[in-house]
Formats: structure tokens, C-alpha cells, sequence
């Protein structure tokens, strides 16, 4: 049995998120993609929106897809997000997998692995999914120098979506609509977010 993580801010989730999670999984002929909504990132800001509310947003996003399921894992913490953290622990829970674990990544977010948390030891128990647009080229690895990195390249879908994009458009009363699936929109709505 392999394991396929796919972590992140999700600040929010939309639909680009669930549509690179799609493609991956069948692509590669993979089982579940568990996702993993960091707690407090170390690269990135996630404003004054609490956790909890990132949390319930991809359960929501996620809900009818049974390919699709939650991790709290890094909620459950209640600390920095640190991905070799997370999959140490994930293993542990999961003492029959015994293959690397398969780690959705962004090619921009692949670019800086060598500034994440312990970035060896992450490498020797993951092997790397990264997600490019179809225009552009697999040169993301000559910026890592990393060695004996396990990774593939998976080209997704031209879909220019950010949750950046996302927080502006809710900031000057713009409608997010086909940008995030419509229970998301509902709760950000709901809960007053990312005003």
C-alpha cells in the first residue's frame, strides 16, 4: 500500500487544488490523496484566519469524492508545520507502508526544497510529485541540489487560480463563484472570512 499526501496552506482551497489532485491520481494509478492543511506553515502567512477555518474549508471542498480524504495531523499539533515532521508521523500511524510516500508539490514550492526543514531527510522518505503547467519546461530541478532526489514530473491543467487571488476578489466584494467549489463559498461567506 502507498500513501499520497498532497499538504498546503489551502488559504482557501479551490478548485485548481482539487483538480491537481485529480490529475495526479490518475496519472500515476493511485489510490486515496490525503490532505494535509498545515497548521502554521513556515514559509508562508496565513493572516488572521484561524486554522480551524482552513481545516473545515477543505473537508467541505472534499466531501463527495470518497478518493479524497482529511488529515488534521498538523491541527492536532498545534505547532509549526514542518513536512518531515508530518510524514515521520504519518509513518508511525501507518507502520504497513513501507515504501517512500508520495508527496504532491508545486514545481514553484519544489524549486525551494532546499531551504525546507531538514530537506535530506524529507528526499530519503518521499518521493516528490511535482505539479507544472503544460507550458512550462522540467528545468525545476536544476535549481535543487539535493542529491539523490526521488521525484516525477506531472503536468496539470493551465488553470491561473491562486488562493491569493481568491483572498483580493473576497477583499473588494468580488464573487469567487467556479473559483472555489460552492460549499466552500458558502462557509466563507457564513463566517465572514478574508474581509
Amino acid at each position: 500500500m502507498t500513501l499520497t499526501i498532497f499538504a498546503g496552506t489551502f488559504n482557501p482551497i479551490h478548485t485548481a487544488h482539487l483538480i491537481i489532485a485529480q490529475t495526479v491520481k490518475e496519472e500515476l494509478e493511485l489510490g486515496k490523496v490525503l490532505f494535509i492543511p498545515a497548521y502554521c506553515p513556515p514559509h508562508r502567512e496565513t493572516g488572521d484566519i484561524d486554522p480551524v477555518h482552513r481545516l473545515n474549508m477543505v473537508q467541505l471542498a472534499i466531501q463527495d469524492n470518497p478518493d479524497y480524504s482529511l488529515s488534521d495531523i498538523e491541527y492536532r499539533k498545534n505547532q509549526r508545520s514542518y513536512s518531515l515532521l508530518t510524514v515521520k508521523a504519518l509513518l508511525e500511524e501507518n507502520p504497513h507502508i513501507k515504501s517512500k510516500v508520495n508527496f504532491i508539490i508545486g514545481a514553484d514550492a519544489f524549486k525551494l526544497i532546499d531551504s525546507w526543514y531538514q530537506a535530506e531527510k524529507l528526499a530519503k522518505l518521499v518521493k516528490f510529485i511535482v505539479v507544472s503547467r503544460p507550458d512550462t519546461e522540467d528545468s525545476f530541478i536544476k535549481f535543487i541540489k539535493l542529491k539523490n532526489i526521488d521525484y516525477i514530473n506531472v503536468k496539470t491543467p493551465l488553470l491561473d487560480i491562486s488562493s491569493s487571488y481568491i483572498r483580493k476578489k473576497i477583499k473588494v466584494g468580488k464573487s469567487i463563484k467556479y473559483l472555489v467549489p460552492k460549499e466552500v463559498e458558502e462557509y466563507i461567506v457564513q463566517h465572514d472570512l478574508y474581509r
